[in-house]
């Protein structure tokens, strides 16, 4: 099990290291930084001595080994927008990204299981095959619009729920949350709705076909035949091993719940992550690009290596060294 963790580790820290020579290496295309720095009235000397300031006249390799060292700190330089440290920056949009995707998470896992479970049980029913249909639209639509749309709805012609911003915030620390105000709350409906909604239908759709497949195993039959009572079957035989691949995909979900946050953030003008790096890419700012970027590579890895344990503790057959070291 050690040497599986500490495998894991490896691979992910290799992951780290190619996605931020990669980030690094495509946004130097994407712009000149002192051009968005300086004003026109600049002369080419003081462009130049920027540029010097900046580090931007030294070879890529030791730009990017330089990065790389930095970043081992904590440090990923000055924002060439705000002329800030990155990790300020970071710090100050991290609990409005962190607050927004952990609760589409929870809202997409507890539903979409859920709704599967009660998809694949009734699977025949009305309003199971209701909701197959509506998950088909969360499959098809893309974000921004589900957003656009219940912003028309629970906004515009309801007004039940602000259309924008975060609410009011209260200060714990360094950290400040929506949670625990009203408007906060409030602000959190809409934009939780839109980032999740995604995630649900995939979710509700695995959990449905996975527990169809497991309900038609022999070990299901097995335990009919012993005369179990058929609700025990289909919670505590049939779900327990429906949500095996559940949590790996549930899991990894989250990863991609906050690199869509960016298209959420944007449509609802949330002052996370996202947002950031949207404006970013609009002034070539590089080294909040590069941050982001590797902030995201970072929680994937650390998310796919949290599931692959708890994979391993969930299904005993995993749990021989033969077993792992395939």
């Amino acid at each position: 099990m050690i040497a599986y963790i500490l495998r894991s580790m490896a691979q992910g820290v290799l992951v780290l290291l190619v996605v931020a020579f990669i980030a690094f290496s495509m946004f130097r295309f994407v712009g000149d930084p002192v051009a968005n720095m300086v004003g026109q009235e600049a002369t080419l000397q003081d462009r130049q001595e920027l540029r010097e300031r900046l580090g931007l006249e030294r070879p890529f390799p030791l730009q990017f080994a330089a990065f790389v060292g930095n970043a081992l700190q904590g440090d990923f330089g000055v924002s060439y927008r705000q002329a800030r440290p990155v990790s300020d920056l970071m710090r100050e949009r991290l609990p409005a990204t962190v607050e927004l995707a952990l609760l589409s998470a929870l809202f997409a896992t507890t539903v979409g299981v859920a709704l599967g479970v009660y998809a694949a049980i009734r699977r025949d029913g009305f309003l199971a095959n209701t909701v197959m249909t509506v998950s088909l639209i969360g499959v098809s639509l893309p974000t921004f619009l589900i957003g656009i749309g219940l912003i028309y709805i629970f906004a515009v012609e309801l007004r039940w729920l602000p259309s924008f911003g975060r609410g009011q915030t209260v200060s714990i620390g360094w950290w400040t949350t929506g949670l625990l105000t009203e408007s906060g709350l409030k602000s959190l409906v809409l934009p939780v709705l839109t980032l999740g909604f995604f995630q649900l239908t995939l979710i509700m759709r695995l959990v449905r076909s996975e527990m169809l497949e497991v309900m038609r195993a022999d070990f299901i039959r097995f335990a009919r035949a012993r005369g179990i009572p058929e609700r025990t079957i289909e919670f505590r035989h049939a779900l327990r091993n429906t949500l095996i691949p559940v949590v790996t995909i549930a899991g990894l979900q989250l990863g991609s719940i906050i690199a869509f946050a960016i298209v959420t953030e944007t449509v609802f003008q949330w002052p996370g992550l996202g947002s950031l790096f949207v404006q970013a890419v609009q002034f070539a700012d590089v080294p909040v690009m590069a941050a982001y970027l590797v902030f995201v590579a970072t929680v994937f890895v650390t998310m796919n290596l949290l599931v692959d344990i708890t994979y391993v503790l969930l299904d005993p057959r995993l749990r021989g060294g033969r077993a792992l070291a395939k």
